[in-house]
């Protein structure tokens, strides 16, 4: 299938992640790790903000109350859309000195799930947790290099995570209060994009799941079993992951990045780091308001 891919925002990225459609304010977050900076983007209006924070940011999410829940690598924080101000609400404990934290996602009852990662990228030192209310609880995958993920499919009934050094997509059943069971193989990625590394996932309403493919110049849809659908070209070639957003969750816009890319291959892909975006037929699912308090 050819789909149209639209660069929609120019903005050149060091690390673009953690994409996530905001329903209340009909905006798209999204962060540059690298760069400190939280940024929104109205597309309907074509009005770009951006935040710089006091530290690397993996992630963001809408949170109850009007802010926004934000991955820092000193912990998480909610961060004030108005003010453009951080305040700390959680310590991870354990984390090693050179982690930071990289992705997230929610599920239907504001439960957050997230990674940690060696930031030097060589360590297996990253896992995840669930963050509920006033608490983290390591839950899922650890001794990992780079996470990404967590995501939840359709009914809170099942959560993926990436171990992207390892080029595997895992899959663990998740109950009703939360808990993980046992993480097993969903996608061995290398499979189907031999130079490719699966970056952050994403479910769609029937199940599938979306992920981005690092080094590999595209976003990839596998269905509920773990087989490769669909790949949708993009023109940058670390493409790190897909967000559903638009008034039917049927506008997939696409984060990208420079990071690791040399004068040439900057020269080769001038979009690199920008935000892209096409149309699907499957809308993605409505996104949960994080609910977490200090």
């Amino acid at each position: 299938m050819s789909r149209l891919v639209e660069r929609t925002l120019a903005v050149g990225c060091t690390l673009g992640e953690g994409p996530v459609w905001d329903a209340a304010r009909e905006c798209l977050w999204f962060t540059d790790i690298k760069q400190h900076r939280i940024h929104s983007f109205d597309p309907a209006r074509g009005l770009h903000e951006s935040h710089l924070v006091h530290d690397q940011v993996g992630w963001v999410l809408p949170a109850k109350g009007g802010k926004l829940l934000a991955g820092l690598k000193d912990g998480l924080h909610l961060f004030d859309p108005a003010t453009g101000k951080c305040a700390r609400v959680a310590e991870v404990a354990g984390e090693p000195a050179g982690n930071r934290l990289n992705d997230a996602c929610a599920d239907s009852r504001g439960r957050v799930f997230f990674g940690s990662m060696d930031d030097g990228e060589s360590a297996a030192s990253g896992r995840f947790y669930r963050a509920h209310e006033a608490v983290v609880t390591p839950m899922g995958p650890d001794a990992v290099c780079i996470t990404n993920g967590p995501a939840i499919g359709p009914g809170d009934r099942r959560i993926y995570f990436s171990d992207t050094a390892a080029k595997k997509i895992l899959v663990a059943d998740l109950d009703a209060d939360g808990n993980v069971d046992e993480a097993r193989l969903f996608a061995d990625t290398a499979r189907d994009f031999p130079d490719a590394y699966p970056d952050g996932p994403t479910c769609d309403a029937e199940g599938c799941v979306w992920t981005g493919l690092w080094n590999g110049w595209g976003v990839a849809r596998y269905s509920p079993k773990g087989e490769l659908l669909e790949k949708v070209d993009i023109p940058a070639a670390n493409v790190t992951k897909l967000a559903f957003g638009g008034p039917d969750r049927k506008r997939a816009f696409v984060t990208t990045a420079r990071k690791g890319l040399d004068e040439a291959a900057l020269a080769a892909q001038p979009m690199a780091g920008d935000i892209f975006a096409f149309d699907v037929e499957v809308p993605g699912l409505v996104a949960a308001l994080a609910e977490f308090r200090a």
